[in-house]
């Protein structure tokens, strides 16, 4: 087997829900008809393939998402010889179930099969992709791969399987999340910790973060260290001790994250003309 045809798995224990898998030549991997216990999403990223569903087949292409409930038998294999590549998320139930009783689903039922098996929406397959880069992604934090997991999956609820949600949290809990960022912004913060501070589920955080202060979480982290790091270098203190204040791993990534939001190196923005 070729190394392009060799799995590549990735995992993290702060991300316990996931499991991702990527084939870059798919041409020698082939699948006997299996099921899991998880549910599972994948994105064909380059050539075509059949995709087997219970009883229904399909010819799959780059840019398709193909998904597979708990239990569901289902095998993608190769055409002729032909290539094609892939990645496959795969999904605690549980956790999925959980998102899923956020959207306002009945709580009297683990899990809500999709009707879908394929989908062809652009939306899914670019925030599929982003998402698992950013998994591989050692620079990312925790809170931007668990936002960006939470952001996709409940995407991949609202575009396949709309469902009435609770749209009316206190609009002050968005509030106490921002402000919750502000006060920890040199910690390594989780989802969690901002929804327990906010009293929010993780679902309605993600959208209504965003709408109300348009960044994500992250993002909005990401800003508020920038912008201490500022008043920090115009007091005189060295980059790399302002980048260990910050939180940031290394004075490598405050920099790249600095420039990205002030458009100017921390050296730069320390030089200034009388």
């Amino acid at each position: 087997m070729s190394s392009d045809a060799k799995p590549l798995f990735w995992r993290d224990p702060a991300l316990p829900f996931l499991e991702l898998r990527t084939i870059q030549d798919g041409r020698q991997v082939c699948y006997a008809r299996h099921s899991h216990e998880h549910f599972s999403i994948g994105a064909i990223t380059g050539g075509c393939s059949t995709y087997l569903n219970e009883r229904t087949s399909h010819a799959v292409g780059r840019g398709d998402v193909v998904l597979m409930n708990p239990g569901e038998v289902h095998a993608c294999n190769p055409i002729a010889d032909q290539p094609w590549s892939y990645h496959m998320l795969y999904v605690d139930t549980a956790w999925l179930a959980g998102l899923q009783r956020e959207f306002g689903l009945s709580a009297n039922q683990d899990f809500h099969p999709f009707q879908s098996r394929l989908s062809q929406d652009a939306r899914l397959y670019r925030q599929l992709d982003r998402l698992v880069a950013l998994c591989r992604d050692g620079e990312s934090s925790v809170l931007q791969k668990q936002g960006e997991a939470v952001g996709f999956f409940s995407a991949v609820q609202s575009i396949l399987q709309p469902a009435g949600r609770n749209e009316n949290e206190p609009h002050d809990r968005l509030l106490q999340a921002a402000d919750y960022i502000n006060d920890h912004y040199a910690a390594e913060l989780s989802l969690q910790d901002i929804c327990s501070a906010a009293a929010l589920s993780s679902s309605y955080l993600i959208r209504a973060f965003r709408q109300r202060y348009h960044m994500t979480p992250h993002e909005y982290l990401l800003n508020c260290r920038i912008q201490r790091g500022k008043v920090l270098l115009r007091r005189g203190r060295r980059i790399a001790d302002v980048a260990l204040a910050l939180g940031f791993a290394d004075q490598a990534h405050f920099q790249r994250v600095f420039k990205r939001l002030v458009a100017a190196t921390p050296g730069q923005y320390c030089q200034t003309r009388r």
